[in-house]
């Protein structure tokens, strides 16, 4: 589904990322590994598109992304793709609902609908109690589903999980780990997922990892 070919990647005279092709598959679960460093959060951003490759292909199905600009790539990433991040950038002003639809509201997409949307969300990530409540008023385990169900709301076809449960308790990141496999059963999605979690990257359908610019294992 999705595929890079030839990545490369400088941030001034550093070569960050030296010519990494890597594909992933419709509903696969991916996660890349590495000492920090390696290239892995590069590379995540590159795919996702929040970042551009210096030289590389990165395509979706027959779409190209890489030459993707203005509108076209903000409604791209707005309607196929869904970000995790290890901060939850949860907007403090908004309750977990509204913080849940904002994407849906970009994609002018209808208010009452989306309502229902995150009340569903949130029922199967057992947050539906706290719908009305601010991030300030909810646990960081409570605050990362939130932020997962954001991510969902516009059933992207991938999500992108950079260290996602980075700031978690070891019981709320193992309770994330399994959610991940639970919407992948569900709806189908691809997730690629940087984490130093070894647990959760074992769980994966397949382990990229990284050094020095390069995947130097886990390739099919």
């Amino acid at each position: 589904m999705l595929r890079a070919k030839g990545i490369h990647k400088y941030y001034g005279d550093l070569h960050v990322l030296k010519g990494v092709d890597v594909a992933i598959a419709a509903g696969e679960i991916v996660s890349i590994v590495g000492a920090s460093g390696a290239g892995k959060s590069t590379l995540l951003h590159i795919l996702g598109t929040l970042d551009d490759a210096d030289k590389g292909q990165v395509s979706i199905g027959d779409k190209s992304l890489t030459n993707l600009k203005g509108d076209k790539l903000a409604s791209y990433r707005n309607q196929e793709v869904g970000f995790v991040f290890q901060f939850h950038n949860l907007l403090p002003e908004f309750t977990a609902e509204e913080n849940i639809i904002i994407p849906g509201l970009i994609g002018k997409n209808d208010v009452a609908k989306l309502k229902v949307k995150a009340k569903e969300l949130a029922k199967l990530l057992g947050i539906v109690d706290r719908l009305e409540h601010k991030p300030s008023e909810l646990s960081g385990g409570e605050q990362q589903r939130v932020a997962v169900a954001r991510a969902l709301i516009n059933d992207p076809k991938i999500i992108f999980a950079d260290e996602p449960s980075g700031n978690l308790d070891t019981q709320s990141a193992e309770s994330l780990h399994e959610l991940f496999f639970a919407l992948r059963d569900q709806f189908g999605q691809s997730f690629v997922i940087v984490t130093h979690n070894k647990q959760l990257a074992q769980m994966a359908d397949r382990m990229l990892t990284m050094q020095d610019g390069v995947i130097v294992s886990g390739q099919q």
